[in-house]
C-alpha cells in the first residue's frame, strides 16, 4: 500500500466533478487500499474521497468509530458511487479537511440522511446515518461534486477559523 499525495487548495482538480465507477476490479480495490492508507496517515482523518488524491472517481471512505466520544455509526465504510437520497433536519458544526489543512469552519449540514452506494465489488448498499457520521459522509460526497467545506460557509469572516499549531511539548506555535 502506498501513501498518496493529498491535493490542497487551490488545486483546480479539487473543484472537478468526479466520474462514476464502472469497473469493479482488482485495480479498484488496490487503489482503495492506498486511499485508506492515506486516510490513516492523515491527522485524525475520519474520511477521504478519491478526488483528494487526484483520482476523479466517486469513491469515499469514512470511519467514525475512532472518534474521541462515542457516536452512532456504521464503522469503517468504503462507498463507491454514493448518492444521498434523503435528508432531514439541519445542524451547524465545525469541520476540517485534509485538503484545507490550515483552517476549520462552521458548516450547516443535514442531521439525518439516507445514502445508497456500492461496495468495492459492486454490491448495492443502503445506510441511514445521523449526527457526526451523516456530517462526515456529506463532507466527503461534496468532494465528489467539486465542493469544499469552505464553499458552504455562511460567512468567511465569522465561520472560518485558522487551525492552531502546536510545538513539541504541547505549547502553541
Amino acid at each position: 500500500m502506498a501513501i498518496l499525495e493529498i491535493l490542497k487548495l487551490p488545486d483546480a482538480r479539487l473543484k472537478e466533478i468526479a466520474e462514476e465507477v464502472e469497473h469493479f476490479d482488482e485495480e479498484l480495490r488496490e487503489f482503495i487500499a492506498d486511499l485508506e492508507a492515506t486516510r490513516r496517515d492523515g491527522p485524525a482523518a475520519v474520511g477521504i474521497a478519491a478526488p483528494q488524491v487526484g483520482r476523479s472517481q466517486r469513491i469515499v471512505i469514512i470511519d467514525c468509530s475512532t472518534t474521541r466520544k462515542p457516536v452512532p455509526n456504521h464503522g469503517y465504510l468504503v462507498l463507491v458511487n454514493p448518492e444521498i437520497t434523503e435528508w432531514e433536519g439541519f445542524e451547524l458544526g465545525r469541520e476540517g479537511c485534509l485538503s484545507v489543512p490550515d483552517y476549520t469552519g462552521n458548516v450547516i449540514r443535514a442531521e439525518r440522511i439516507k445514502v445508497k452506494a456500492m461496495d468495492p465489488r459492486g454490491n448495492p448498499l443502503v445506510f441511514e446515518m445521523e449526527g457526526f457520521e451523516a456530517r462526515a459522509l456529506q463532507h466527503e460526497v461534496d468532494h465528489l461534486d467539486g465542493i469544499l467545506f469552505i464553499d458552504r460557509l455562511v460567512s468567511r469572516r465569522t465561520d472560518l477559523f485558522q487551525r492552531k499549531t502546536y510545538r513539541k511539548g504541547g505549547s502553541e506555535g
